[in-house]
C-alpha cells in the first residue's frame, strides 16, 4: 500500500467513520436513559435514505402511510391511557385534544403533502424536510407503543422487544419500499483535489455535518434544561423521577433524537452507497460496536470507537475485502473480554 491509497482509504474511513459515530452516540443517548438497545436504528437510516430517494424520483414515499398508520395507533393508545386517568374531565379533553393534533392531524397533513410529490420535482432542501417530517417522528411513536407499557421490565426483555420491533420494521421496510436499492443525489456535486489526492464534496458535507451535530448535541446536554434533565435521568432514573423529571417524557424524547439521529445518517449516506431496505441494520451493528467500545455509557470513547470501525472497515477493505465484516465485528470481543475483567459485574437494581 502506498502512500496516495492509504490517504484515500482514510479518506473514506473517516466518511463512513462520521456516519457510525452519529449511530453510536444514537445508541449511547437512548441506553442511557431508556435501557433499551435501540436494534431499529438502522431502520430509521434506510427509511430515511429511501424515502428521500422516492421523493427525487418524483414518487410518493410509501413510508408517509406508516407514519400515518402508527400515528392512529399511537393516539388510540394515547387516548385509552388518558381517558382512564383520574385526571378531571378538563384535563382529559385537552390531552386526547393534543393527542389528536400530535399522532393524526400532523401525520395525516405530512400524508398529503407527500401526495404532491408524485411526478414532481421538489427543491432538495424540501425533499429533506419532507423526509424528516415523514421518519423522524417515528421513533416516539414506536416508543409509546412498544416500550413505553415496559419501561421498568429488566433490560433482557427490553432487548427482546427491541429485536421484535427491528424484524417488524425490516419486514415492512421489504413491503413499502421493494427489494431494489437506491440512491440519492449528492448534497455537494463538486471534487476537490490535494495533491494526488481526491476529495468529493459528498464526503466533506458528511464529516462537516457530523462535527456541527457533535456539537450541536454537546451544547444542548450542557445548556439546556430539557438536555440537562435527559442526562439527570440517564445518571439516576430514579432520582431524577423524584425531583420532578418526567423520565416518560425524556425517553419519547430520546427515541425522537435517536430517529431524528438516523433518518440524517440515512440522507448523508446514500448518496455514498447504495441503499437497500436492509442496509441499515449492518450499519447501525457497526455503530452499535463504537458504543460497546464506549460501554453503552461514554460518548467520547463511543465516538472515537465508532470512528477507528470506519477506519478498520477501510483498510480491510484493502487486504481482505472478503472478511472484512468479520474483522470489523471481531473488535467487539476484545472490548467485551478488558471491560468484564477491569469492571465487576453489578446486578441489575443494584448499581
Amino acid at each position: 500500500m502506498d502512500l496516495t491509497i492509504f490517504a484515500i482509504l482514510t479518506q473514506d474511513g473517516i466518511a463512513s467513520g462520521a456516519v457510525y459515530v452519529l449511530l453510536a452516540l444514537a445508541l449511547v443517548l437512548v441506553f442511557s436513559i431508556t435501557r433499551v438497545i435501540f436494534i431499529p436504528i438502522g431502520e430509521f437510516l434506510a427509511f430515511g435514505a429511501l424515502t428521500m430517494a422516492a421523493l427525487q424520483a418524483g414518487k410518493v414515499p410509501h413510508s408517509a402511510s406508516l407514519l400515518l398508520i402508527l400515528g392512529v395507533a399511537t393516539f388510540a393508545q394515547h387516548a385509552w391511557t388518558t381517558l382512564r386517568s383520574p385526571m378531571g374531565q378538563v384535563n382529559r379533553t385537552r390531552e386526547v385534544g393534543l393527542g389528536l393534533a400530535k399522532f393524526v392531524i400532523f401525520p395525516a397533513a405530512v400524508f398529503l403533502v407527500s401526495r404532491l410529490a408524485e411526478g414532481s420535482s421538489w427543491p432538495m432542501l424540501a425533499q429533506l424536510l419532507l423526509t424528516f417530517a415523514i421518519v423522524a417522528p417515528m421513533g416516539p411513536m414506536i416508543y409509546r407503543l412498544a416500550f413505553q407499557p415496559l419501561a421498568e421490565s429488566p433490560v433482557l426483555v427490553l432487548l427482546i422487544v427491541a429485536v421484535a420491533v427491528h424484524l417488524v420494521l425490516l419486514g415492512i421496510g421489504l413491503v413499502i419500499f421493494g427489494a431494489e436499492g437506491s440512491r440519492t443525489t449528492p448534497f455537494l456535486d463538486a471534487v476537490f483535489s490535494v495533491g494526488s489526492l481526491t476529495i468529493s464534496g459528498q464526503s466533506i458535507v458528511v464529516i462537516v455535518t457530523a462535527l456541527v451535530l457533535i456539537g450541536a448535541l454537546y451544547l444542548y446536554f450542557d445548556r439546556t434544561l430539557s438536555g440537562k434533565a435527559l442526562r439527570a435521568t440517564a445518571v439516576n432514573r430514579r432520582g431524577a423521577r423524584l425531583v420532578g423529571i418526567g423520565t416518560t417524557q425524556a425517553g419519547r424524547l430520546a427515541f425522537l433524537l435517536a430517529s431524528t439521529i438516523g433518518t440524517l445518517c440515512g440522507v448523508l449516506i446514500a448518496p455514498i452507497t447504495t441503499i437497500y431496505y436492509d442496509s441499515g441494520f449492518l450499519m447501525g451493528l457497526k455503530g452499535f460496536v463504537g458504543a460497546i467500545i464506549g460501554g453503552l455509557a461514554s460518548y467520547p470513547l463511543a465516538a472515537g470507537g465508532a470512528l477507528m470501525v470506519g477506519l478498520l472497515e477501510a483498510y480491510s477493505s484493502f487486504y481482505a475485502s472478503a472478511l472484512k465484516e468479520v474483522i470489523v465485528f471481531t473488535l467487539i470481543i476484545p472490548v467485551l473480554l478488558w471491560r468484564s475483567i477491569v469492571h465487576p459485574q453489578v446486578e441489575e437494581g443494584e448499581a
